[in-house]
């Protein structure tokens, strides 16, 4: 069977009663981490990402919240704002129009990021090393230029502090010259 994107483009509503008919747009990724202020650094300093807020109630509660450029989802982090384990968030993309450009700009600002790769088949499933979720990767772009194809990872401190191989959870960076329309 061959892998193929459907794209959707619908402005009917869907037969299935119970979707909402109202936008809700996701805002807020929480990222547990082991040192907030190191974290603070990493998304702030180094990704170059905008502090949206750093709430601290002197006590036992802190909260930081940075965005990506243009983006309209923001990650949270910081003290007792919840209870798993540092580096355990996974499956998180920063999608992206060029990713030759976004990786160069993510070495010039000192963060480790891999070479541009992609897989041949375009199945999507698993998460180990030297591996794109269940797929061996293969160096450079993908050659159609198709979007969700082309990825470069990296990781932030506590994917890096004490991970196995094959446990690291790391930030991979999609390409996607033509995003895939919503229907809304």
């Amino acid at each position: 069977m061959a892998n193929q994107t459907n794209e959707i483009r619908s402005s009917a509503p869907t037969s299935d009663a119970s979707v909402a008919r109202f936008d809700m747009k996701f805002e807020i990724v929480v990222i547990p981490v082991s040192d907030v202020d190191r974290a603070k650094e990493f998304y702030g300093g180094k990704l170059g990402w905008r502090l949206d807020a750093d709430y601290d109630n002197g006590k036992d509660f802190r909260v930081i919240q940075f965005t990506p450029p243009g983006s309209g989802c923001s990650v949270i982090f910081g003290k007792n704002v919840n209870a798993a384990a540092p580096g355990s968030a996974q499956g998180l993309y920063l999608i992206v129009s060029d990713i030759e450009a976004a990786r160069k700009e993510l070495l010039g600002r000192g963060i480790q990021i891999s070479q541009v790769f992609h897989d041949a088949s375009g199945v999507y499933a698993g998460t180990d090393e030297p591996y794109l979720f269940g797929q061996i990767r293969i160096s450079g772009p993908d050659p159609e230029h198709r979007s969700y194809r082309s990825f470069a990872s990296f990781q932030d401190p506590d994917a890096t502090a004490g991970c196995s191989k094959r446990s690291q959870r790391g930030w991979p960076v999609a390409s996607t010259p033509r995003r895939l329309a919503l229907h809304r």
